[in-house]
């Protein structure tokens, strides 16, 4: 039997957005007053760039807004909250729309803070913080699993879990992941410190010295009094590093690359059966 194709959106927008806009009968768009239009109470972004907002607005001036927004039935006859469609919606208040398209469907308050999770996940509009901040309401509020969420966002559990982890950092280091000082791999290797002071003290060298994410991890080790894994004298080129760091990221655990003139291999570390069964489906596709 063939691999089924994940989508990777759960049962999210694919549920609510047809997949065509010219497969929609006419009366599935209407036109709706932006004034009557209020922000989705669960959106876990919180940050727009302005300087975005205004090119997209000069966009929305120019050919209007194509793709509509998704919305539902507010508390007042005349009200709609916002599902899906954030930046067009703030968009067509600075071009000073007085109306834009929008399809409404039924959402209840776990599809709200679902949908515009991953619909910013797409995207790859949320920092590691929103991102971190929306599974553990999904987490808290809905009893959803790490693995329940990992299917909704089209992620794997280990990146669910390694990205909750950054909220067990000190305030300090989350001011610096939030304000890109540092990245969400130097988050996870000072995550190891466990007291803040020494995670605040630790984040101080990384940011004096410009500690890369495979520095910091050493940096860590060191001050937990561990001896270095890191064979003596042995120097990593500059670029197998950061691919080393690369795939790190996006595998969500330890991963080594050894790397000679005529090939080399890959280590991927992984500490659970469960995070072996991640590491398959994400690399397979296949669940």
């Amino acid at each position: 039997m063939g691999g089924r194709k994940r989508s990777g959106l759960g049962k999210g927008l694919d549920a609510l957005i047809p997949p065509s806009e010219s497969q929609l009968p006419k009366s599935g768009v209407q036109q709706i007053p932006v004034k009557a239009i209020k922000p989705n109470p669960r959106q876990p972004r919180t940050n727009f760039d302005e300087g975005e907002l205004s090119e997209l607005a000069a966009s929305i001036r120019e050919h209007g807004v194509i793709q509509p927004l998704i919305v539902t039935q507010g508390s007042k006859p005349d009200g709609y909250t916002l599902i899906a469609g954030e930046r067009r919606w703030q968009a067509a208040q600075l071009a000073e729309l007085e109306q834009v398209p929008a399809i409404l469907r039924e959402a209840s308050d776990q599809q709200l803070l679902e949908l515009a999770l991953i619909e910013n996940v797409q995207r790859a509009d949320l920092s590691p913080l929103e991102a971190a901040e929306a599974y553990q309401h999904l987490s808290d509020e809905f009893k959803l699993s790490h693995d329940d969420i990992a299917q909704r966002v089209g992620k794997s559990r280990v990146a669910i879990t390694n990205t909750l982890g950054l909220l067990d950092l000190s305030k300090k280091v989350k001011e610096a992941l939030a304000d890109g000082r540092i990245s969400e791999g130097h988050g996870r290797a000072l995550k190891a410190l466990t007291k803040a002071q020494a995670q605040n003290g630790a984040l101080e060298t990384v940011l004096n010295l410009g500690l890369n994410v495979r520095q910091t991890e050493e940096l860590v080790r060191k001050r937990k009094g561990k001896r270095s894994t890191k064979a003596p004298k042995t120097t990593v080129p500059a670029a197998i590093r950061d691919l080393e760091e690369r795939l790190r990221d996006s595998l969500g655990t330890k991963v080594r690359l050894k790397h000679g003139a005529k090939g080399g291999n890959i280590a991927i570390h992984y500490y659970s059966d469960e995070e072996l069964d991640a590491l398959v489906e994400r690399l397979t596709n296949e669940k």
